[in-house]
Protein backbone atom coordinates (compact mmCIF):
# COMPACT_ATOMS: atom_id res chain seq x y z
CA UNK A 1 0.00 0.00 0.00
CA UNK A 2 1.39 3.15 -1.40
CA UNK A 3 1.34 5.86 1.48
CA UNK A 4 2.80 9.64 1.07
CA UNK A 5 2.57 11.53 4.12
CA UNK A 6 3.35 15.20 4.71
CA UNK A 7 4.21 17.39 7.13
CA UNK A 8 5.92 20.46 8.08
CA UNK A 9 3.30 22.89 7.27
CA UNK A 10 2.26 26.07 9.59
CA UNK A 11 1.68 29.75 10.16
CA UNK A 12 3.96 32.09 9.12
CA UNK A 13 4.50 35.56 8.40
CA UNK A 14 4.59 37.27 5.04
CA UNK A 15 8.60 36.94 3.54
CA UNK A 16 9.09 34.08 5.93
CA UNK A 17 10.26 30.24 4.87
CA UNK A 18 8.69 27.01 5.35
CA UNK A 19 10.30 22.99 4.87
CA UNK A 20 7.74 21.14 3.61
CA UNK A 21 8.32 17.17 4.00
CA UNK A 22 6.68 13.93 2.52
CA UNK A 23 7.75 10.26 3.82
CA UNK A 24 6.98 8.10 1.21
CA UNK A 25 6.38 4.44 1.18
CA UNK A 26 4.95 1.18 0.26
CA UNK A 27 6.89 1.01 -3.13
CA UNK A 28 9.87 1.26 -4.90
CA UNK A 29 9.92 5.09 -6.65
CA UNK A 30 13.29 4.75 -8.33
CA UNK A 31 11.12 5.33 -11.71
CA UNK A 32 8.91 7.70 -10.52
CA UNK A 33 8.47 11.27 -10.28
CA UNK A 34 7.24 12.83 -7.21
CA UNK A 35 5.10 16.28 -7.20
CA UNK A 36 3.95 19.09 -5.27
CA UNK A 37 0.82 20.53 -5.85
CA UNK A 38 -1.20 23.48 -3.13
CA UNK A 39 -4.77 23.93 -3.29
CA UNK A 40 -6.05 27.29 -2.26
CA UNK A 41 -9.77 28.13 -1.44
CA UNK A 42 -12.02 29.04 -4.58
CA UNK A 43 -8.48 27.92 -6.95
CA UNK A 44 -7.95 25.15 -9.10
CA UNK A 45 -5.20 22.82 -8.21
CA UNK A 46 -1.80 24.32 -8.91
CA UNK A 47 1.89 22.65 -9.81
CA UNK A 48 4.04 23.70 -7.57
CA UNK A 49 7.42 21.77 -8.31
CA UNK A 50 8.30 17.74 -9.56
CA UNK A 51 11.45 15.80 -9.34
CA UNK A 52 12.32 12.49 -10.97
CA UNK A 53 13.10 10.45 -8.03
CA UNK A 54 16.46 8.67 -9.66
CA UNK A 55 17.91 11.66 -11.40
CA UNK A 56 16.77 14.44 -9.35
CA UNK A 57 15.59 16.31 -12.80
CA UNK A 58 13.57 19.04 -11.38
CA UNK A 59 10.45 21.47 -12.73
CA UNK A 60 9.26 24.38 -11.52
CA UNK A 61 5.69 25.96 -12.05
CA UNK A 62 5.84 29.31 -13.03
CA UNK A 63 4.96 31.24 -9.78
CA UNK A 64 7.66 29.99 -7.90
CA UNK A 65 10.22 32.40 -9.76
CA UNK A 66 12.91 30.74 -7.62
CA UNK A 67 11.59 31.06 -4.36
CA UNK A 68 11.01 27.55 -3.78
CA UNK A 69 13.26 24.36 -3.99
CA UNK A 70 12.08 20.80 -4.50
CA UNK A 71 14.70 17.78 -3.34
CA UNK A 72 14.41 14.48 -2.04
CA UNK A 73 16.52 12.00 0.09
CA UNK A 74 16.69 8.79 -1.76
CA UNK A 75 18.34 6.93 1.52
CA UNK A 76 15.50 8.30 2.94
CA UNK A 77 12.37 7.94 0.51
CA UNK A 78 11.20 11.62 1.45
CA UNK A 79 10.82 14.47 -0.97
CA UNK A 80 10.98 18.16 -0.02
CA UNK A 81 9.84 21.62 -0.66
CA UNK A 82 11.93 24.19 0.72
CA UNK A 83 10.00 27.87 0.46
CA UNK A 84 11.04 31.41 0.88
CA UNK A 85 9.72 34.31 0.45
CA UNK A 86 6.71 33.10 1.01
CA UNK A 87 3.86 35.99 0.52
CA UNK A 88 -0.23 35.61 1.50
CA UNK A 89 -0.85 34.04 -2.22
CA UNK A 90 0.96 31.27 -1.10
CA UNK A 91 -1.42 29.81 1.48
CA UNK A 92 -2.68 26.83 0.34
CA UNK A 93 -2.80 22.90 1.46
CA UNK A 94 0.07 21.30 0.09
CA UNK A 95 0.12 18.08 -1.36
CA UNK A 96 2.36 16.00 -2.41
CA UNK A 97 1.99 13.06 -5.03
CA UNK A 98 3.61 10.28 -7.27
CA UNK A 99 3.31 9.79 -10.66
CA UNK A 100 5.04 7.24 -13.26
CA UNK A 101 6.35 10.39 -15.47
CA UNK A 102 7.55 14.18 -14.67
CA UNK A 103 4.65 16.30 -15.33
CA UNK A 104 2.86 19.10 -14.44
CA UNK A 105 -0.78 17.42 -15.23
CA UNK A 106 -2.14 16.47 -11.96
CA UNK A 107 -4.33 13.93 -12.95
CA UNK A 108 -0.54 11.95 -13.97
CA UNK A 109 -0.15 11.23 -10.30
CA UNK A 110 -1.50 8.11 -9.20
CA UNK A 111 -0.99 8.80 -5.59
CA UNK A 112 -1.46 11.59 -3.06
CA UNK A 113 -0.66 12.53 0.46
CA UNK A 114 -3.60 13.96 2.45
CA UNK A 115 -1.86 17.42 2.28
CA UNK A 116 -0.86 20.21 4.78
CA UNK A 117 -1.67 23.33 5.56
CA UNK A 118 0.56 26.24 4.96
CA UNK A 119 -0.91 29.94 5.93
CA UNK A 120 1.06 32.89 5.65
CA UNK A 121 -0.15 36.37 6.66
CA UNK A 122 0.42 39.98 6.26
Amino acid sequence: QVQLVESGGGSVQAGGSLRLSCAASGRTFSNYAMGWFRLAPGKEREFVASIRWMTGTKDYGEFVKGRFTISRDYAKNTLYLQMNSLNPDDTAVYYCAASSKQTQDPTEYAYWGQGTQVTVSS
